[in-house]
């Protein structure tokens, strides 16, 4: 990029007029982090716009810079989530009218709050690939505006104004951790505080399942990730923007992935310290501010910041972050553990444990000689006595496998311990991510259940756009085509667990 380039995103930044409907958010001291980690942790608090995200001021100062004939055709976007209600707010205020499309998955609390602000929303597609291309065949037959989420230059220069309040707050921050979906927030701020102040580290950080900038970097340019996670819904992209990349590649330093057990520890950890509860993508900055600190020697005097980049959390999520928190803060480890099936041997092993605190044991008698147990025992020493554990249970003859980096165990088997399966049977195990909405288990029964024999079946949801299904079908050795074809033809995200040690072990 031309520093003639470089100078007219500092400009346009500056200039921003995004205080019309945004506000100045604050930075928090994490006093308790800070103290755990032995450096000053900052959070930027963008949870406390009136959309309560950062999202707001990208979409205004797009809608500022367009024509009045393309106000007057309106403005359309397709998102089920924050841009989604930082573009209708900033259409309110402005008198433009807003389209939004939406996937029928879309929670009903999320369509509401849109509603709210005045935007028609156009619920379409069973995910946000069809609501995109729905989308652009509305924007082309009602000539209405398409505002991009992130690949937009009045965009990219609206995120960008996080940066200047920061520097005005914390003038000389060490490291500033900033969350990567598409790259608009990140691409902004980057190119500020990089002009400003080039010897801030900036660093980007993606959930590991939608990791799309990391790919680019890799790559050299953009590319499509196969498919992406849903947790972090808000930075669940599957390609980085152009434009975004072209700066971020410049103005970024280095990327940090994390996982969703280390993201829900991060939520934890904002929660104890402001009563906020922050959304997935909200907290990943703070999830890789914690894991540049355990892989780094940092001097005690740094000050690290994190963006807060939102705070719009489905309230049944936290069942599943609640769940996951302890195992991402290494508080907790998931084991198998082979017993013998005789009197007593429970409490031997309880023994063993050598006084540790068991925080869960599923059982189910499944033969004379010998029971696998799942259990969960509470750590203080984080991984390394995790590892301890599994060496002392190993030296008194039990037979261990630590389950605790095992998705297929956390996010079913610790539910549904119930014994082995039927013997003799070509059972093949599948998990699915199925979509939410009004006949998509007739959808999934008539593709697969009415062709294959279901033999095992698991549903779990926390109120978000898609549920997870652990299945198991007999399928035969002269089925195996058939069975392949009918799963492409479903259309689901999908991984086999067939081979996996869990399902093994307990089903």
């Amino acid at each position: 990029m031309s520093p003639n380039e470089s100078f007219n995103y500092l400009r346009n930044i500056l200039l921003a007029p995004v205080y019309d409907v945004a506000r100045e958010t604050e930075v928090t001291p994490l006093d308790k982090l800070s103290q755990r980690l032995g450096v000053k942790v900052l959070l930027k608090r963008e949870d406390q716009q009136p959309v309560h995200s950062f999202k707001l001021r990208g979409s205004y100062n797009n809608l500022v810079h367009l024509s009045e004939a393309q106000r007057q055709q309106g403005v359309i976007a397709a998102s089920a989530g924050n841009h989604a209600q930082g573009l209708a707010l900033a259409a309110k205020k402005l008198a433009v009218d807003a389209t939004i499309v939406m996937p029928i998955t879309t929670p009903e609390i999320k369509i509401n709050s849109v509603r709210r602000l005045g935007a028609d929303v156009r619920l379409l597609g069973k995910s946000f690939d069809e609501a995109q291309l729905e989308c652009l065949k509305l924007a082309e037959a009602e000539n209405k505006t398409i505002i991009h989420p992130f690949d937009n230059p009045d965009v990219i220069a609206g995120q960008g104004t996080v940066a200047v309040e920061l520097l005005r707050q914390v003038p000389h921050p060490d490291v500033v951790f900033i969350p990567c979906g598409g790259g608009g927030l990140l691409a902004g701020m980057a190119v500020y505080l990089k002009q400003m102040r080039p010897q801030i580290k900036i660093i980007a950080v993606e959930a590991d399942d939608s990791a799309c900038l990391k790919a680019a970097m890799d790559a050299g340019h953009p590319v499509d990730l196969e498919s992406v996670g849903l947790f972090a819904d808000g930075v669940a992209v599957k390609r980085i923007g152009d434009e975004t990349f072209r700066l971020i590649r410049q103005y970024c330093d280095a990327v940090i992935v994390v996982n969703s057990d280390e993201i829900c520890a991060s939520i934890k950890d904002i929660f104890e310290e402001t009563r906020v509860i922050a959304e997935p993508a909200g907290a990943l900055s703070l999830a890789g501010l914690q894991k540049y600190c355990h892989e780094n020697e940092i001097a005690s005097e740094q000050q690290m910041v994190a963006i807060l980049s939102g705070a719009n959390m489905n309230f049944h999520n936290l069942r599943y972050v609640s769940e996951r928190c302890e195992l991402g803060e290494q508080k907790e480890a998931i084991l198998s553990v082979t017993i013998p099936e005789e009197k007593g041997s429970f409490k031997r092993f309880c023994e063993a444990l050598g006084g540790r605190v068991i925080t869960e044991f599923n059982y189910r008698y499944n033969g004379d000689d010998a029971a696998n147990i799942f259990v969960g025992i509470r750590l203080t020493g984080g991984a390394e006595e995790s590892r301890q554990l599994v060496a002392e249970l190993s030296a008194n003859d039990y037979k261990v496998e630590d389950f605790s980096d095992n998705e297929l165990a956390k996010l079913h088997i610790r539910h549904m311990v119930g014994g082995k399966g039927q013997a003799g049977i070509n059972e093949r195990i599948f998990r699915f991510q199925s979509p939410e909405y009004p006949g998509a288990l007739e959808e999934f029964l008539n593709t697969l259940g009415s062709l294959f024999n279901i033999t095992l079946f698991h549903y779990r949801n926390h109120g978000a756009a898609f549920g997870q299904v652990l299945a198991g079908f007999e399928v035969k050795e002269d089925q195996e085509l058939a069975f392949f074809q009918h799963l492409k033809a479903l259309g689901y995200a999908w991984a086999e667990e067939t081979d996996n040690p869990a399902y093994h072990s307990f089903l």
